[in-house]
């Protein structure tokens, strides 16, 4: 079962999914409603936190990447983390960049100014640190840039996680006044071609 939501991280997991032709039961929780802070849904995820997966023996797994890591594994066909020990630690490498250099700066200036609101009284949350994360965001964004620059996807050759993560938190910034600087043709094309996939829908 996997308790989905609003947000950019279960949309992770559902482009995941849908790219890798994987089919779960599952469970809407009203994020905005803070469901996910009530104690129902943290007896299974202490941590608050959307999406989870819950297992057939009732035991749950949290956390993105650790979850599309979970199902990559147990179901067959092409891999989105990697084939070769060398493939899955690119993979981990990049999304580790990615989500350290962007995607929290993202996250946190939106909860820290337009998401202040909805997260004051669930996280702690610095309000006169939103413009700098935004800008950090951006900086990380103008890094990655020059460095995948003539590459289809960000590993190289092929699709992985680290594209599916990228795609949807820009995505996200997109709507929550962190658009994508034109400027950035590589960023900007990436962005472009992964929306065009089917599994943009999920």
């Amino acid at each position: 079962m996997l308790y989905d939501s609003v947000g950019p991280n279960p949309r992770v997991v559902r482009i995941f999914m849908a790219e890798r032709g994987i089919e779960l039961p599952k469970t809407t929780i009203d994020l905005r409603g803070g469901e996910n802070r009530q104690p129902p849904y943290l007896a299974k995820n202490p941590v608050g936190q959307m999406p989870c997966l819950e297992l057939d023996d009732g035991s749950v797994i949290a956390e993105i990447t650790a979850i599309c890591e979970y199902l990559d594994e147990i179901t067959p066909g092409p891999s989105l983390i990697g084939a070769t020990p060398r493939e899955r630690a690119e993979t981990r490498m990049w999304t580790r960049r990615i989500d350290l250099n962007i995607l929290e700066p993202m996250t946190n200036g939106f909860r820290f100014s337009q998401g202040l609101k909805l997260f004051e009284n669930r996280i702690h949350c610095i309000p006169q640190a939103a413009d700098d994360l935004k800008l950090t965001a951006q900086k990380g964004l103008a890094w990655l840039d020059r460095l995948i620059a003539g590459r289809s996807f960000i590993r190289g050759d092929s699709l992985s996680l680290a594209d599916i993560m990228l795609f949807a938190f820009l995505d996200f910034g997109a709507k929550v006044g962190q658009p994508i600087d034109p400027a950035l043709k590589a960023v900007t094309a990436h962005h472009a071609m992964m929306a065009a996939r089917p599994s943009a829908a999920a």
